[in-house]
C-alpha cells in the first residue's frame, strides 16, 4: 500500500480503510465486533473502510491492537497514515461554496490516474474556459454576490491545474454535439471555447470525442456520468453521476461494469479523436456567422 506522491486526503482515507478492512477480514472479525472495540457501531466500521469519513487516531489504534497488527513499523506506517488523511485538501479554503457531495469527487478526481466522463449539457468543467465557465456559474447561482461568482469560477480554475501536473491523469471525454453548439455565454465565449477543446486535443493525455447529431440514439442517452480509474489497483473504479442538489458515487462491481461498457460503446461509436478535431473548427465556423 504505498500512496501516490501528492494523494489527497480522499485517496488515502480510501487507502487506509482498504488496509483495516483486509486486516479485519484476515482476522475473521465482524464490523460489529470492530465497532464495540472503538465504541462506536458497525455502520462506522463501514464507513471508515470506505473512506467516507476521517479518523481519529485512537481509533486506528484499537483497531490495529484488534486486528493483531504488533509490528512497530508497520503500526507507525498506518498511523502516520491516518494524520496524512485528516489533512485538509487544497479545496478546503472553498468549502463554503463547495457542497459535501463534490468535495469528495474533487478529491477522487485529483488522486485518479484516468478520468472518463460523457457530457450531454456542458463543457466538462476540466476543459473549460473561464468566460464559460462563468457563464456556467452564473446559470446556477445568478443571483449570488459577484465575489461568490469569482471564488467559483477560481475554483474551476484550481481544478484544472491537475491535467498540467508532472503526473497528470489522462483525460478522455466524449461530448454530445449539442454541447458543443449550445451558445453558452454567447458566441464570442463559445468560439474561444473551441478553440480551446481543438488545443487540447492536441494534448498526449487529453482524448476528446464527439457523438454526432446524425447518429441518433447511442448507449448513454440516459445521462451524463464520469468514470475514475486509480493507480492504486486495490482501489475500485469509482462511477460519478452528479444530481441537481447531490450525486451518487457507485463502485460495485456490476455497477461499474455497467457503465464502463456504455463507455466504451459510446467510444466506438462517436467521431475518431481525429474527426472530433476537426469538428471544432467546422463549429466554430458556424459562430462566425451572422445570426439570421
Amino acid at each position: 500500500m504505498t500512496p501516490e506522491p501528492g494523494a489527497g486526503p480522499t485517496v488515502l482515507r480510501i487507502l487506509l480503510g482498504s488496509q483495516l478492512r483486509r486486516l479485519r477480514e484476515d482476522r475473521n472479525v465482524t464490523r460489529e465486533d470492530a465497532g464495540y472495540a472503538i465504541r462506536a457501531s458497525e455502520s462506522k466500521i463501514s464507513r471508515i473502510e470506505l473512506g467516507r469519513v476521517g479518523f481519529k487516531e485512537r481509533d486506528v489504534s484499537d483497531l490495529l491492537t484488534l486486528y493483531g497488527v504488533t509490528d512497530p513499523a508497520e503500526r507507525d506506517a498506518l498511523l502516520s497514515l491516518a494524520r496524512e488523511a485528516n489533512q485538509p485538501g487544497w479545496w478546503h479554503k472553498f468549502g463554503d461554496i463547495l457542497p459535501q457531495w463534490f468535495q469528495a469527487y474533487v478529491g477522487l478526481e485529483a488522486a485518479a490516474s484516468l478520468i472518463r466522463t460523457y457530457e450531454v449539457q456542458f463543457i466538462p468543467g476540466l476543459l473549460q474556459t473561464e468566460d464559460y465557465a462563468r457563464a456556467v456559474v452564473l446559470l446556477g447561482n445568478g443571483s449570488a454576490p459577484k465575489e461568490e461568482i469569482d471564488r467559483r469560477v477560481q475554483l474551476r480554475m484550481e481544478r484544472q491545474q491537475l491535467l498540467d501536473r508532472p503526473n497528470a491523469p489522462r483525460f478522455w471525454a466524449i461530448i454530445d454535439e449539442a454541447v458543443l453548439r449550445r451558445p453558452i455565454g454567447g458566441r464570442d465565449v463559445m468560439r474561444a471555447q473551441l478553440e480551446l477543446l481543438a488545443e487540447l486535443s492536441e494534448r498526449p493525455n487529453v482524448t476528446l470525442q464527439i457523438i454526432p447529431f446524425g447518429f441518433g440514439g447511442h448507449a448513454a442517452a440516459g445521462g451524463a456520468f464520469s468514470l475514475l480509474r486509480f493507480p492504486d489497483q486495490t482501489l475500485p473504479d469509482i462511477v460519478y453521476i452528479e444530481q441537481l442538489t447531490s450525486a451518487l458515487y457507485l463502485e460495485k462491481r456490476e455497477d461499474v461494469d455497467t457503465y464502463l461498457e456504455s463507455m466504451e460503446r459510446l467510444a466506438v461509436e462517436a467521431d475518431s479523436p481525429d474527426r472530433s478535431r476537426e469538428r471544432f473548427a467546422e463549429i466554430r465556423k458556424d459562430f462566425d456567422l451572422p445570426l439570421r
